[in-house]
């Protein structure tokens, strides 16, 4: 099968490989749709932290918000899951440690990522392998652009969930980018009075079409209170000042990574009563995210700003930006089979 292989920093392209086969407990899915997202660039650009920390190694295989149908299942899966589409979840925990017995299977030590840690091939390929457990199916309601931003969606969810928002509450997001944006559709589905802060620029434009209650930057915010800040930018300063932004009482998410620490001031934290919460993964918020997307309460569709080949993919990593792009953020890769399926795959599969 044809899947995108990264083999050094800035190296990368689509090869042939082994299809994978459905062990004991998994499927195969053949992928229709996935998305790229911050963390694949900086595999290609060799800037993630897992590569410096023995989590992840060239050659990888990238791609971990998708969705696709099942076409194969390995002993012990329910053959109904063949032929329905589905997305799943990224983080895999061992199942057996006590993290993951206690539901918190994406803060498992042992836990693999698909598409990156551990090498488990991603999902920017024709197939990819899941284990059952993680699948989660997927409504008519909820088409294929819908069913790959599932995984940026739960993110986002969990980042809302976190911020205990009440309707008429107010709520501030940091940085404009896909978990922004979708924290914000989250937050005003909620009942939130919603408002953006980010940089000048497209993204901070592009904000603006989605009626919010307010896009500022930081030169322009007005002195309001913040019932809730999330911050899902990159940006090292931006903890501190949510920090110094929230109510007292009320709560700070940090969703968003900085390529560099960021510090923030515990005084201000234990003084004002604030809770800060940290969001890693999309696993609890994947079923909410797909109900919102379903009943139309959350429509993550207007962020993709283009669809591509797979062939297309290294132009994209490398920062080129497909010719007739519309403003939003995500790019999406449109994946399909372009070899006859092995015999026997739509058949349950032993080891």
């Amino acid at each position: 099968m044809k899947a995108f292989v990264i083999t050094a920093p800035g190296e990368a392209g689509v090869q042939d490989v082994e299809p994978p086969t459905a062990a004991a407990g998994e499927v195969v899915v053949d992928v229709a749709r996935a998305g790229i997202c911050g963390t694949d660039i900086e595999f290609y650009t060799g800037e993630m932290q897992y590569l410096h920390e023995g989590h992840a190694q060239y050659p990888m295989r990238i791609g971990h918000e998708w969705m696709g149908t099942v076409s194969a299942v390995g002993e012990g899966v329910d053959a109904a899951w063949i032929g329905r589409r589905v997305t799943g979840d990224t983080m895999l925990g061992c199942q057996r440690c006590e993290r993951c017995r206690a539901g918190l299977h994406h803060v498992c030590a042992f836990r693999d990522e698909i598409g990156v840690r551990n090498g488990r091939p991603g999902a920017l390929a024709e197939q990819v392998a899941v284990p059952a457990w993680a699948l989660h199916a997927l409504p008519d309601a909820v088409d294929d652009a819908s069913g790959a931003m599932v995984e940026p969606g739960g993110n986002a969810w969990r980042s809302v969930d976190a911020a205990a928002l009440s309707t008429g509450d107010r709520a501030l997001i940091l940085g404009p980018g896909t978990i922004g944006l979708l924290c914000a559709l989250f937050a005003r589905a909620a009942g939130a009075e919603v408002h953006l802060l980010g940089r000048p620029g497209r993204s901070l434009e592009f904000a603006t079409s989605f009626g919010f209650d307010g896009v500022w930057t930081e030169a322009d915010l007005p002195d309001l209170a913040w019932h809730a800040v999330i911050d899902s930018s990159n940006a090292p300063h931006l903890p501190a000042r949510a920090l110094e932004l929230v109510e007292p009482g009320r709560r700070i998410v940090h969703v968003g990574l900085a390529g560099s620490p960021s510090l923030i001031d515990t005084r201000m934290l234990a003084l004002g009563d604030i809770t800060a919460v940290g969001i890693l993964g999309a696993s609890a918020g994947l079923e909410p995210t797909i109900a919102a997307y379903a009943d139309g309460s959350v429509d993550p569709r207007p962020l993709v700003a283009a669809t591509v080949a797979l062939d297309d993919l290294a132009d994209i990593l490398a920062g080129s930006r497909p010719p007739q792009a519309g403003a939003g953020p995500k790019i999406h890769v449109e994946i399909s089979r372009q070899s006859p399926r092995p015999s026997g795959a739509s058949r349950q599969e032993r080891p």
